[in-house]
């Protein structure tokens, strides 16, 4: 195998030279080759992951917000969260903030079952991250139903099954944006991102290093302040910021990407 070359690449560099292509059966493949080397095939990964930050975001908003306090997706926060509960005794908050934890590494696990790991002869777009993320669509349609059904009359209990089917979801995206291989390409955890989008502008990188970043921070932000004001003010709709872009996606890795596996 080829040793990549030290980079920095978030979805938009060219990916690293591959390893010579092994002898693969492909009676399951479903569209045409995608070159993991075209730029523009990465820069559109790189779009559809940034589409995907915008629903982890309305998700912790409507987590937060909603569902008692714990997040979808920042298991960081979670886990300060469920240290804080133990100093403060506060049983109510470690229920939630431990469940989160708990349903987010069940979508790990699931997700990496689904997506499978990185491979030297990769698509841009493996065919495996697409079904990853359609299962996730799913689960975020049963939220959708769930969120739609218990509406003005939600129990606690109840509001704690959402927010593990949240965090559930998340999980699987997360381990499926991972089967990318790609350093730094995340839409879940994203302290490390923030930490790289600091430090290439302190060192003054090209444009071209940090800006996929700081789409990707910007994108978390303005979907965690849409979900709010949405949960907030029209929470019967919020919901739907989590199903219709993960739908975008999954149409737009298959229009425009091509979800293929070589």
């Amino acid at each position: 195998m080829v040793r990549p070359t030290p980079s920095t690449d978030t979805g938009v560099a060219s990916a690293a030279q591959p390893a010579p292509r092994a002898r693969h059966d492909r009676s399951h493949d479903t569209g045409p080759q995608t070159s993991p080397r075209d730029p523009r095939t990465t820069r559109r990964r790189h779009a559809l992951v940034v589409t995907l930050t915008f629903a982890t975001g309305a998700a912790d908003a409507m987590g937060f917000l909603a569902l008692g306090g714990a997040f979808s997706s920042v298991m960081t926060g979670n886990m300060v969260l469920l240290g804080l509960s133990a100093g403060a005794a506060d049983e109510e908050l470690a229920l939630t903030s431990g469940a989160a934890i708990l349903a987010f590494v069940v979508g790990l696990l699931a997700g990496a079952k689904l997506a499978g790991s990185p491979l030297d002869d990769d698509p841009v777009w493996p065919r495996q991250v697409t079904r990853a993320l359609l299962v996730e669509l799913a689960v975020f349609v049963a939220y959708l139903v769930g969120w739609e059904i218990s509406e003005g009359h939600r129990s606690e209990h109840v509001a704690l099954g959402l927010l593990m089917l949240s965090a559930v979801a998340l999980g699987v995206q997360s381990s499926a944006v991972q089967r990318f291989g790609v350093s730094g390409l995340s839409s879940t955890y994203l302290t490390g991102t923030l930490t790289s989008f600091i430090g290439d502008l302190a060192a003054r990188r090209p444009h071209t290093t940090w800006l996929p970043r700081g789409k990707v921070l910007l994108m978390l932000m303005t979907g965690a302040a849409v979900g709010a004001l949405t949960t907030l003010h029209l929470p019967r709709l919020a919901p739907a910021l989590c199903v219709v872009p993960l739908g975008l996606v999954a149409l737009g890795a298959r229009r425009f990407v091509g979800a293929t596996e070589r």
